[in-house]
């Protein structure tokens, strides 16, 4: 039922694609992130709780459809509907049935449940793609708790010395996460920008805790606050402002030794809007699809792995997605991966 051609993922049944990187007629969209989300389209339709950041990041006037989660809709016999993801808000997976065939398009995902966006749900289908940004066995995530207790704990640590807490995370999903689960009680909150203004896009039932815009800030009048910052803020003179501060970065990839180092933080909280290698398995495993789609991320390692250790007809497919992308993979990590697999 689904091709994958230099536009992105179709349904020629239904004449729709899914994530296309190229301008198309009809889209549907999984979540926000640019890598999936592109400009350029004539109609988009997505999850309810996407289409304001979409609208941000696309333009006002793009003509956009909402869904909420499990209503089908039906395009020329297809009937496809919207599943949560557990990726970042709004974000779903694409279930497409035809003719007693059912597909389903992950986009990006995770299982862990981050309190912020509603919880990855089991599909079952004939049919999955699915990312493998973190598909490799090294990459095994903490507890959540775990890590939301490390942040409160060094920012605490960090206001008793009188320095400020700058912490790296994704404007949109990973800031979100993370303001959900500080300690308010701890000191002032700020956020950069590009944060700021994806939390005016936030649903009404989102609870996070108030904050300041880092324009805001005075040094001489505040220490000991915590500021939330997207990757792009790294080495860069904006962050001269909240000087003396410590550097700290969330992203899966800070589970990799010297990760942190390369990118000058001080500390790295593995914090992940993505699989692990055990999360991936349970969701594959669980879908009961016998064929398997792997678009990105350690694909062909990830692919193989499928094939070999479960039986299951996977094949990796080349697209434009880039998944977490805030540091990039190692030929030594993939070598060190083919060893233990």
């Amino acid at each position: 039922m689904l091709k994958f051609d230099r536009f992105g993922i179709f349904c020629e049944q239904a004449a729709v694609y899914i994530d296309p990187w190229k301008p198309v007629d009809k889209a549907i969209i999984t979540h926000a992130h640019s890598d999936h989300a592109r400009w350029g389209s004539r109609h988009y339709l997505a999850h309810h709780d996407s289409i304001p950041v979409l609208r941000l990041r696309l333009g006002a006037d793009i003509s956009v459809q909402g869904l909420s989660y499990n209503e089908p809709i039906m395009m020329n016999g297809v009937k496809i509907s919207l599943h949560p993801a557990g990726h970042i808000i709004g974000s779903a997976q694409v279930r497409l049935e035809y003719e007693g065939r059912v597909w389903v398009v992950s986009g990006d995902y995770k299982l862990q449940n981050d309190q912020v966006c509603v919880p990855f749900e089991i599909v079952k289908c004939d049919h999955f793609v699915t990312e493998s940004t973190f598909g490799l066995p090294i990459y095994n995530f903490p507890v959540p708790k775990i890590v939301h207790d490390d942040i409160n704990n060094w920012w605490k640590t960090n206001a008793e010395q009188g320095k400020n807490s700058v912490i790296i995370g994704y404007a949109l999903g990973k800031a979100q996460r993370i303001l959900k689960h500080l300690d308010p009680s701890i000191g002032g909150i700020y956020t950069h920008g590009a944060v700021a203004n994806i939390n005016l896009r936030m649903p009404e039932n989102i609870d996070l805790p108030e904050t300041k815009p880092a324009f805001d800030f005075i040094r001489k009048e505040t220490s000991g606050a915590l500021i939330i910052a997207p990757p792009s803020a790294i080495g860069t003179p904006w962050l001269k402002r909240f000087e003396p501060f410590s550097l700290g970065i969330c992203s899966g990839w800070m589970q990799l030794r010297g990760a942190r180092r390369r990118r000058g933080g001080d500390r790295g909280f593995v914090l992940s809007d993505h699989c692990d290698w055990s999360q991936l398995n349970i969701a594959v495993r669980e879908t009961g699809a016998e064929n398997i789609y792997v678009t990105h991320g350690y694909k062909s390692i990830y692919a193989k792995w499928l094939r070999d250790e479960y039986k299951l007809n996977a094949v990796e497919v080349d697209t434009l997605y880039e998944g977490e992308n805030i540091e990039e993979n190692k030929p030594e990590e993939n070598e060190q991966a083919e060893q233990l697999l």
